[in-house]
């Protein structure tokens, strides 16, 4: 096994295909079939399944591709220490939604500006999704609800949100989960952290959410909200920075479910110098907020 096979490898893995992975590790295609048979030889397992002019990993495939991944990474962080460059790679984060769109743009632009040798992109979704594509190694890290107690992930609180459940205008004030009994909610898929937390809570009050709509965008919850065809929970702060926002009514959770935090997760002993730079800058815009709160 060496660092040219792991390349044809995560090339193949990515892009399904002999020849499009040729294209990109600039080889021919045969060069890259001959190689991926040679590291399947060395490993004593089949890596991808072959279906007519296509590859998809295989279960052993997944497993690998993962420490594939890590050991180059470590392997052009070790040439970034010796040879004193700025940082530079790729760095894959994920994140949910609302942090996307409240609070981290001024700090990826701000990355983007200090760090221009780093490739930053980034994916979107539930706390789910995030927390599989670290696992998996197809992030870096990312931004999730948290606490995340996971034997394999290290991490840490970054930002609190205050969690409103947001009715129609006309709508009472929510003080009680009996209140929307059998309401229609407009949430995310079943993996979103935020629809756990919600259903959490009338469950806990001994109320019954009704028909769960899956949408794919705060902006559709908020619409259909407004409508008057249902209830939504969503952070206080991505609420506020849609527009029709006030056409809506906004009942914050009870002090015990009104608040959680958000975490930026890394799979333990994957920790790159890209994500040691992005985790330093975070940090000095951290204490820069709270320098510049006001003092009781």
């Amino acid at each position: 096994m060496d660092l040219t096979q792991l390349e044809m490898f995560n090339a193949v893995a990515e892009t399904g295909s002999i020849s499009a992975a040729a294209v990109k590790v600039h080889r021919v295609p045969s060069n890259l079939t001959t190689r991926i048979k040679q590291l399947e030889a060395d490993l004593g397992v089949e890596l991808f399944i072959r279906e007519n002019q296509r590859l998809r990993l295989a279960p052993a495939g997944h497993s690998f591709l993962s420490y594939s991944k890590r050991i180059l990474a470590l392997v052009d962080e070790a040439r970034m220490a010796v040879s004193g460059d700025e940082p530079q790679g790729s760095l894959a984060l994920g994140s949910l939604e609302s942090t996307a769109a409240v609070r981290i743009p001024g700090l990826l632009a701000l990355f983007n500006q200090r760090f221009p040798k780093i490739q930053l992109s980034l994916a979107t979704g539930p706390s789910g999704d995030q927390i599989d594509g670290v696992l998996d190694g197809r992030l870096s890290a990312a931004f999730v609800d948290g606490p995340v107690l996971h034997p394999s992930l290290d991490g840490f609180a970054v930002y609190e949100e205050e969690m409103v459940i947001v009715c129609a205008a006309d709508s009472p004030l929510i003080t009680h989960a009996q209140q929307v009994s059998g309401a229609s909610i407009y949430a995310f898929r079943a993996n979103c952290s935020y629809r756990r937390h919600f259903e959490s809570w009338f469950h806990y009050q001994q109320a019954v959410p009704g028909k769960i709509h899956e949408m794919e965008s705060y902006h559709g919850m908020l619409a259909c909200v407004i409508a008057g065809a249902g209830i939504a929970l969503m952070p206080r702060s991505m609420l506020e920075s849609m527009p029709g926002s006030h056409q809506a009514s906004v009942s914050p959770l009870p002090d015990d479910w009104r608040y959680l935090n958000t975490w930026l997760i890394w799979r333990k002993g994957a920790k790159t110098r890209q994500l040691d730079t992005f985790i330093g800058l975070l940090e000095e815009m951290a204490q820069l907020r709270s320098n510049t709160l006001p003092t009781k």
